[in-house]
């Protein structure tokens, strides 16, 4: 039987290959003692008061759909988030759609400008879900390795070199999951001048925005000529600890965007009605609890690339997100055996760094979204394991 449901399968999904990622969580579920520095989401709760709006939401009756794109008030407080924070202008009414995370927003805005054949520039290391993502909307994905020696950030050479006659978009992630390598607006101003020469869409995935750490956020649609050809992606997750609840949103140029709308109508109908209402809460009384957030995050990752360059494995000081990239090449294994190796010899979980892309080999994600308590026992069976290795 199984046999023949498979040849029922759609030869795209058939290729698909599962998450990396989800490969070590799953391990790591079956055992006991373990401590995981791979989850890529916060460790704290939703604020309070964002849970308390969220129930009164239901309370006073808001369970139907709402606006397509969302409610038009929060769409008006994303608006003047955006304006505030990051200096950037967009028409609620027209340029802005709630989606389901930031997830489905990168999947609309794939869905919403490629054609058969056409490619998307990815630099990488990047998260798991972009290069599927561009091969489920018809596209193909074509990898722009970022080096270390370059803290992870796009150059204007590598870019010149990833682009063909079918490149049709760039997509950026800055602040970095998972190197956690940030651009400035002088990094970001050097490779402009490429993308315009070769016409090219900006797909920027800002889900980290909020959480910098050395120097403010600067987003490269605020660059001249740039904000006409880039799709601007965000949402609640990461800066207000709102996972679950699965809100994300999406600005950019008002054709696309309308674009986007469409599918999305036809598609998801509409964000969760509570997660809209919570959300809303977020942004006019929530800035504060990220401010705590950013200040622990800020801590902890002092402290995790400091212990890794201390045990010998050298690590950049990232400059958003909260992930350290640490390179393992030093033990002479792949960043398959090491992260096996460690889960099942101490009990400590981190994502191997191929999974974010042919560039990530060599190297392991560890999230410092969890307690200081935590990362000091983490870092303390890690430098373990690698003098063991290394005495071998």
């Amino acid at each position: 039987m199984k046999e023949v449901q498979q040849q029922y399968l759609s030869k795209t999904a058939s290729k698909l290959k599962p998450s990396g990622i989800r490969k070590f969580f799953d391990l790591a579920s079956q055992m006991d003692n373990v401590i995981s520095l791979g989850v890529g989401e916060p460790d704290f709760v939703t604020p309070w008061n964002v849970c308390e709006a969220g129930y009164a939401s239901l309370e006073s009756g808001y369970t139907a759909y709402t606006a397509n794109a969302g409610l038009l008030e929060l769409r008006e407080e994303i608006s003047s988030y955006l304006s505030d924070q990051f200096s950037l202008s967009y028409s609620a009414e027209s340029q802005i759609i709630l989606t389901v995370g930031a997830s489905q927003a990168i999947d609309l805005a794939f869905r919403s400008i490629i054609d058969p054949g056409d490619e998307v520039v990815i630099v990488e290391p990047g998260f798991v879900a972009y290069a599927p993502a561009v091969t489920l909307a018809g596209g193909i994905p074509v990898s722009l390795e970022t080096k270390a020696e370059d803290e992870f950030k796009l150059t204007r050479e590598s870019l010149e070199k990833a682009i063909t006659k079918r490149t049709k978009a760039i997509l950026l992630c800055f602040p970095s999951n998972p190197t956690g390598a940030t651009m400035s607006k002088e990094e970001l101003q050097s490779v402009t001048d490429v993308i315009e020469k070769h016409d090219l869409l900006v797909l920027s995935d800002e889900i980290y925005a909020e959480l910098t750490y050395d120097e403010t956020h600067y987003s490269i649609a605020r660059l001249d000529g740039m904000k006409e050809r880039t799709i601007l992606i965000s949402g609640f997750s990461k800066a207000f600890a709102m996972t679950g609840w699965r809100l994300g949103y999406v600005t950019g140029p008002e054709e696309i965007i309308a674009a986007m709308l469409k599918i999305h109508q036809y598609t998801m109908m509409c964000a969760p009605t509570i997660a809209q209402h919570g959300a809303l809460e977020a942004l006019q009384n929530g800035r504060d609890d990220l401010e705590k957030m950013k200040k622990s995050y800020r801590q902890r990752r002092n402290y995790l690339v400091k212990a890794f360059n201390q045990i010998g494995l050298s690590c950049h000081m990232p400059g958003g997100a909260f992930y350290a990239f640490p390179s393992i090449q030093s033990t002479g294994m792949t960043s398959d055996e090491f992260a096996e190796k460690l889960l099942e010899e101490e009990r400590v979980a981190v994502v191997p760094g191929h999974v974010f892309g042919a560039g990530g080999e060599g190297y392991i994600r560890c999230s410092y979204a969890t307690s200081i308590e935590s990362l000091q026992e983490a870092v303390k069976r890690i430098g373990v394991f690698v003098e063991r290795h290394r005495a071998e």
